[in-house]
């Protein structure tokens, strides 16, 4: 009788670990077609992104991730160096006037979405600060950075450069 109860739990206990295995596979399963549906929707959505920015005249590129096939999409940037310029005699009153203006003139363009960060060097060298314009083209970017009260008075000179980011990516 106890052989009989012996056996009996014995195979209880494997079908109960069948069983276990099986549900373990098809949360597998469950997981895994989730998992390819979340990427599939996060392509969508790039795919999105990228068709609303050449709509707009950006310059954009799909990046896809050979590990998992994520797509991101690169957007063109453009890079503006604020260089010392050749106009440096201001004097003080003048110098704190124009950095008022050229702070002003950054916040303008936060504001209407033509800049996305800038800031200036740590260092006492000929290049000054950046500017990162969020703007379709070479052009646009120019004529933005050119605006700036610092740039007309000759205290600095731009020079701007093509750059490529992650689209929506923030800075860590």
């Amino acid at each position: 009788m106890m052989r009989y109860l012996t056996i009996l739990a014995l195979l209880l206990f494997v079908s109960c670990a069948e069983q276990v295995k099986e549900q373990e596979k098809e949360i597998e399963e469950i997981v895994e077609k989730t998992a390819e549906e979340i990427l599939a929707e996060k392509n969508k959505a790039s795919e999105q992104l990228a068709a609303e920015l050449k709509e707009k005249g950006f310059q954009v590129f799909d990046y896809v991730d050979e590990e998992t096939g994520e797509v991101t999409v690169m957007q063109q940037y453009f890079m503006a160096f604020l260089k010392r310029g050749p106009n440096r005699s201001q004097n003080k009153a003048e110098t704190d006037s124009l950095q008022r203006l050229h702070m002003a003139h950054l916040g303008a363009m936060y504001k209407q979405g033509y800049a996305d960060i800038s800031g200036p060097f740590g260092d006492d060298g000929d290049i000054r600060g950046i500017t990162i314009y969020n703007v379709p083209t070479f052009e646009i970017a120019d004529s933005l950075a050119n605006m700036d009260p610092m740039v007309k008075a000759g205290r600095l000179v731009i020079e701007i450069h093509p750059w490529w980011a992650a689209k929506g990516f923030p800075l860590r």
